[in-house]
């Protein structure tokens, strides 16, 4: 016989009060590797908030700039309103594009991090 605990299949929550034991401790952490987890994700943030701002002011941006100027609405490209071009194919490429500038910042940002840890026998960790 195996000495691996039984499978069971969990259906719903532990009643209430019930202690649901632990299968091991968690392993303490590198006191630097958490401490350059947290920049990064502090930098990962930041990036963040600049992308969603980024994102808002087109997707909001745009239909209050038709507001504020109604004679761009009445532009016609290629046949079709600019009003409607503006709201609804415009953000998508828009969109497209600011989601890639944003990987690549958090790809870098990682890269940089990885960089930054490296010990000094050359060593990454």
């Amino acid at each position: 016989m195996s000495s691996r605990p039984r499978r069971v299949a969990v259906t719903a929550p532990p009643a209430r009060g019930t202690v649901v034991p632990r299968p091991h401790a968690a392993a303490a952490l590198d006191p630097d590797l958490t401490a350059a987890a947290r920049r990064l994700r502090r930098v990962q943030l930041r990036r963040a908030v600049v992308t969603l701002t980024c994102a808002a002011v087109l997707l909001f941006g745009l239909p209050v700039l038709l507001r504020l100027a109604p004679e761009l609405a009445q532009w016609r490209v290629g046949g079709l309103p600019f009003g409607w071009i503006a709201v609804a194919w415009l953000p998508y490429p828009l969109l497209a594009v600011l989601g890639w500038w944003h990987l690549r910042r958090a790809e870098r940002a990682e890269r940089s991090d990885r960089a930054d840890r490296v010990d000094t026998a050359g060593h990454r960790p």
